[in-house]
């Protein structure tokens, strides 16, 4: 599966999506050497965007007809971690679950498993439904197209700054 959108940052981590629908999402991370920390276990900061992005990809998956071109910005985010996530034998997995849904904001848990099921980290995000979003000045930024739909443009190009 696709993302519908275009993340330069989650295409560079080598997130997969497999599954998008029903205030749910599932996102797989072969976690590779280079995502790694000195404890040679993969990096919080990895684990903690694998987290972010699998509870935005919740709160998107209930939008339907012109609310599905929205996307979702970050309020606020708790994470706790539970154990090394190893990477090893499989990749990382993370599930995102939409739990309540206001008009504009989204309130969301997420998990991140080894490859043997055991829990490593455990989040809770409020997230915004947001149309696009600033650039600073008047000048906007259209959330990226995934690459291959017909919106999509290239994956990285100037920022308008009228």
């Amino acid at each position: 599966m696709e993302f519908s959108v275009h993340i330069p940052f989650v295409a560079h981590l080598g997130f997969e999506l497999v599954r998008m629908d029903g205030g749910e999402a599932e996102i797989h991370f072969p976690a590779q050497p280079e995502h790694t920390n000195s404890f040679n276990v993969v990096h919080g900061g990895a684990s903690m965007t694998l987290l972010d992005v699998v509870m935005a990809h919740a709160a998107r998956s209930v939008l339907t007809g012109a609310e599905a071109e929205m996307g979702c910005v970050t309020i606020e985010m708790k994470t706790s971690f539970m154990a090394a996530a190893k990477g090893e034998g499989g990749p990382l997995v993370a599930t995102g679950k939409l739990m309540h849904r206001t008009a504009t904001m989204a309130f969301t848990e997420g998990r991140v498993m080894d490859a043997s099921g055991k829990l490593c980290a455990h989040a809770t995000g409020t997230f915004k439904y947001v149309r696009r979003l600033p650039t600073g000045g008047r000048g906007v930024n259209a959330l990226n197209a995934a690459p291959g739909t017909p919106a999509a443009g290239p994956a990285l190009g100037p920022v308008p700054t009228d």
